[in-house]
């Protein structure tokens, strides 16, 4: 199972899979989620929605798309993820307000979920262990031994193909 991160959303909306002319790729997404392959989270739900466009609507009109994240194993390991930050936030140091900007975000409920269902986590953010600016969904993910892929990735693993009906 993979679970989609809001940065992934957000660019192939407003580049390489524009819903106006790559309807294929939000098909195909909502195939694969019926199929229990791909989903995200109600906290990347809120991040979508609160923008003013194709991918609010996009995302309100498929709700099914986003897992909750009130289950007991989540929650366990929400807190487990907060606390790693925040023993990196005063270890390394990071950034003054790296931390709450990472906590604030959906990116901590979406590693969680990922260690709760074994999940693979789809990001375009890159692994960069010298980063202080900001925590990396892939920092979090290697730590933790979580798996994640970047879109091209995915759209492999998953045998993606869009053809142009003739």
């Amino acid at each position: 199972m993979f679970l989609i991160d809001a940065n992934v959303f957000i660019e192939a909306k407003n580049k390489y899979y524009n819903m106006s002319f790559c309807p294929a790729f939000w098909d195909w997404l909502l195939r694969e989620c019926a199929g229990h392959n791909i989903f995200s989270i109600q906290g990347i739900y809120q991040e979508l929605i609160n923008g003013n466009d194709e991918l609010r609507t996009w995302s309100m009109d498929n709700r099914h798309f986003f897992l909750p994240m009130s289950d007991e194993d989540t929650q366990r390991n929400v807190a487990v993820v907060a606390a790693h930050v925040a023993d990196k936030q005063h270890s390394v140091p990071m950034s003054v307000g790296a931390m709450e900007e990472f906590l604030r975000g959906a990116d901590t409920w979406l590693i969680a979920k990922a260690m709760s269902t074994g999940a693979t986590i789809v990001t375009h953010e890159r692994l960069d262990l010298q980063c202080k600016r900001k925590f990396l969904i892939p920092n979090i993910c290697n730590h933790f031994g979580v798996q994640y892929v970047d879109t091209f990735t995915l759209l492999q693993q998953l045998n993606a193909s869009f053809i142009l009906a003739a």
